[in-house]
């Protein structure tokens, strides 16, 4: 998938912060057949590692459900690092349980990084993609 043409690529050293649901905030009985907070587990470690063996400067920030706990997470990390863009993964984006969750996320990142890119992934393992869209070569 290519990049929007009306946005300008960033430098590809710019800090990426990574927010996904941490693998024991989900409810596996909804999940799909094998599945498992083991198996998520691992590939979202090896998705996290696929991204620093790409060249990426990520920091990785692990969620429960909770907004209020998961936006003091959020603004920590912002006041220690500075982003330029930030994936959030699909276990916040896509299960309608969690759409407060995720509108709260995308207006604490908004607000607090004016002109901060976002960039979204579908599984773990095609983050790579996602952070290519929108960082130089």
């Amino acid at each position: 998938m290519s990049r929007p043409a009306t946005e300008t690529p960033l430098p590809k050293d710019t800090k990426v912060l990574s927010i996904g649901l941490h693998s024991s905030a989900l409810d596996y009985s909804r999940m799909p057949d094998g599945l498992d907070e083991a198996t998520l587990t691992a590939r979202m470690e090896a998705g996290v590692a696929a991204l620093h063996e790409a060249g990426f400067d990520v920091v990785s920030c692990l969620v429960g459900t909770s907004s209020d706990g998961a936006e003091a997470t959020v603004r920590e990390l912002l006041q220690e690092h500075t982003f330029g863009l930030a994936t959030i993964g699909g276990g916040v984006r896509m299960l309608p349980e969690h759409t407060l969750l995720f509108e709260r996320l995308i207006n604490v990142l908004t607000e607090a990084v004016p002109g901060i890119r976002l960039g979204f992934n579908t599984t773990p393992g095609d983050t790579v993609d996602a952070l290519r869209r929108w960082l130089q070569g």
